[in-house]
């Protein structure tokens, strides 16, 4: 059903509208093909967070504010994770993906939207409890600078680990996890050997290109806050950014289903989202 002009929904269309080419202009950062309704829930929150009653005034704020434009920007951007989020996923990844790793003698690994870097460090330990850590690589980049300083800081909340273990052991895992951690206070840091192949940059799917060839790339739970024609283009950016025969992992509700791009892949795990390039 089509909107009516004056109406109030129609109104916020044409302000998030505006909003998002602001902060693109101003930013280069690019929500513009982000999923409306995402977007326009997470701009209200941002304007109702400022003391304001529009989108339109919050655009106003913003343009003026850098401040303001930074807390809006991390409002945009999308940070849910934990570690071994989806503790399937990462069996199906002990089972079926490390063992094709296994015959490279160098591994790249890239992880797409990695957040605050939760779930690179849980492959990190997967690949320290297989024995391939030190011949990998792991690129990790998301669009958002708090995030990655967090991820890159390798601290998080002390009271969070009781969870992780539990994902952990779901996962398949059978080491001590506690281990892999040291205990600063009320914050655990990430054990150093885990984080010295990691590394960390900032990547936009939406607007850069591919910068390396991967043996497996873990972008999950990024597309579906996105239109179907930015979809579309980064999941052209993954395959690109594959080895011929490479791996890519989706989230769970994400899929190569009516794809355009469908035939360039065979489903290795259609459960946990797990692909393979064909050639």
């Amino acid at each position: 059903m089509s909107r009516e002009s004056g109406t109030p929904e129609l109104t916020e269309d044409i302000e998030l509208s505006l909003l998002l080419e602001g902060v693109y202009r101003v930013t280069g950062h690019d929500f513009r093909q982000y999923t409306p309704a995402t977007m326009r829930r997470r701009a209200l929150h941002a304007a109702a967070a400022e003391g304001l009653h529009s989108i339109s005034e919050l655009q106003g704020r913003v343009l003026r504010d850098a401040a303001a434009m930074q807390r809006l920007r991390e409002t945009l951007s999308i940070n849910v994770t934990e570690m071994f989020r989806d503790p399937t996923f990462f069996q199906a990844l002990r089972e079926q993906v490390l063992p094709v790793l296994r015959t490279h003698p160098f591994i790249r690994i890239w992880h797409a939207g990695c957040s605050t870097g939760e779930e690179v460090y849980s492959l990190a330990i997967l690949l320290r409890e297989a024995g391939l850590l030190d011949r990998s690589r792991l690129y990790a980049t998301d669009m958002h600078a708090p995030a990655l300083n967090a991820a890159r800081s390798g601290i998080y909340p002390l009271q969070k680990l009781a969870a992780y273990e539990r994902n952990y052991r779901e996962a398949g895992g059978t080491g001590e996890f506690g281990a892999y951690f040291t205990a600063q206070y009320e914050h655990a840091l990430v054990r150093a050997d885990l984080r010295q192949n990691i590394i960390w940059g900032q990547h936009n799917l939406a607007t850069d290109s591919s910068f390396n060839e991967f043996h497996l790339i873990l972008c999950r739970n990024v597309l579906i806050y996105f239109t179907r024609q930015l979809q579309e283009q980064v999941k052209a950016l993954l395959w690109h950014s594959l080895t011929p025969f490479g791996m890519l992992a989706l989230g769970r509700h994400e899929s190569m289903d009516f794809s355009e791009h469908a035939p360039r892949f065979t489903t290795l795990n259609l459960t946990e989202k797990l692909y393979r390039r064909i050639g």
